[in-house]
């Protein structure tokens, strides 16, 4: 009888794993090793980044497991913790002189060093200002006794409050990709979580004209923002040799050409793998994309495209099921940080958008970036686990 009921609550543990989201990470795990495998034939690099992808991969999955086994609950009683950790690490990276544990890594202080591996800590941030605007939304919403626009209006300052510092301490590394990320997550964010059209719309409609504002000034009028804003010409080169990469062939836009020639040299089917030809600069991190394209062709890239849109539509269909608010914020906050990582970083290796340095989710080679994503997942499997899959073992 004992033996029995052992043998169904290990069915029922078995059951309460998302086997489905792990299938897809390990796909694309599987994507990614080969992908950076085969950019290490080109011969820039003296490191086997294939390998160090796979140890990176391993520890993700430690990373994922052990916090599924973490109460959903548990993790959202953390949230205002984690908030304080996360800024206070960004805070101390750029408080803390230059030194072989924050060194300066291309023109930037954004990472800490620790030999062997380094840590991006703006990576991790990401999600934990995913769960701390989840956490905002759903505590708002739980306590609001009116459905006013003055509510509403208290709820769009809570999180545009618990955004600033943390987006002014990332800007302030330099690291424009990562707040516009965090942009992006705010605007979706806000988008459900229940405020009035009547402040979206002019919060939306204010930020799309200085946006516009700002590619017009580029344009046509730098020397204003220069004079203004304090940005150098130098920065300004990334829009120019994006709209015109052919102009900067030899220098800022040689990237981009190299990665149009990529791509479309490909075809349907690709070159075979390793057998790219086209030198692209750091090919295994930020321009992953293009080796894909080059060896796999139109087909390859599809497939990917499709693994990364199973994903998502996962992910969508886990925040229609979730009854808990908490976790439909944060399952919707971490599908617009996959969209917009997505679309920049296949975009960028195409002409679509300018270059921003953002990596492609689950592939592109590196180790905060992979790990701050398998602590996404982590959390998503614990959601699963705890909440989603029925109720609790006794």
């Amino acid at each position: 009888m004992s033996n029995n009921k052992y043998q169904r609550q290990n069915i029922n543990i078995f059951a309460r794993v998302d086997w489905i989201l792990i299938i897809l990470i390990l796909l694309l795990a599987t994507v990614s090793v080969i992908a950076i495998h085969s950019a290490m034939t080109s011969g820039q690099y003296g490191t086997d980044f294939g390998t160090r992808q796979i140890m990176f991969y391993a520890l993700g999955f430690v990373i994922a497991l052990g916090l599924m086994c973490i109460p959903f609950k548990l993790i959202k009683s953390y949230t205002w913790i984690l908030y304080t950790v996360g800024v206070l690490s960004l805070l101390i990276l750029y408080i803390a002189p230059v030194s072989s544990i924050t060194p300066i890594i291309n023109g930037a202080k954004s990472w800490y060093q620790f030999g062997f591996f380094s840590i991006q800590p703006s990576e991790f941030v990401k999600i934990i200002y995913i769960l701390t605007m989840a956490y905002v939304i759903s505590q708002h919403n739980k306590y609001k006794l009116t459905d006013t626009l003055a509510m509403d209006l208290r709820l769009l300052l809570k999180l545009i409050l618990v955004s600033v510092l943390p987006m002014i301490l990332i800007l302030l590394q330099n690291d424009m990709g990562t707040v516009l990320v965090m942009i992006a997550i705010f605007l979706g964010l806000v988008i459900v979580s229940g405020i009035s059209w009547w402040l979206i719309i002019p919060t939306f409609t204010v930020a799309a004209t200085t946006g516009i504002a700002l590619i017009l000034g580029i344009l046509y009028r730098p020397d204003i923002l220069e004079k203004y804003l304090g940005i150098h010409p130098y920065q300004f080169e990334r829009i120019y040799s994006w709209l015109t990469p052919e102009a900067f062939q030899s220098d800022s836009g040689f990237q981009l050409t190299n990665s149009l020639i990529a791509i479309g040299s490909g075809g349907i089917t690709g070159k075979g793998y390793t057998d790219g030809i086209i030198y692209i600069p750091e090919n295994h991190t930020d321009f992953i994309f293009t080796i894909i394209g080059e060896e796999f062709g139109f087909i390859g890239s599809t497939i990917v495209i499709l693994i990364l849109f199973m994903l998502i539509m996962h992910l969508i269909r886990m925040a229609f099921q979730a009854t808990d608010s908490f976790a439909s914020y944060f399952i919707i906050g971490y599908i617009a940080l996959l969209v917009f990582h997505i679309f920049q970083n296949i975009g960028m290796t195409i002409q679509l958008v300018p270059i921003t340095g953002l990596p492609l989710p689950f592939i592109s080679y590196g180790g905060s970036g992979l790990w701050s994503n398998m602590v996404a997942v982590g959390v998503l499997l614990s959601m699963y686990f705890h909440h989603l899959s029925g109720p609790k073992l006794k």
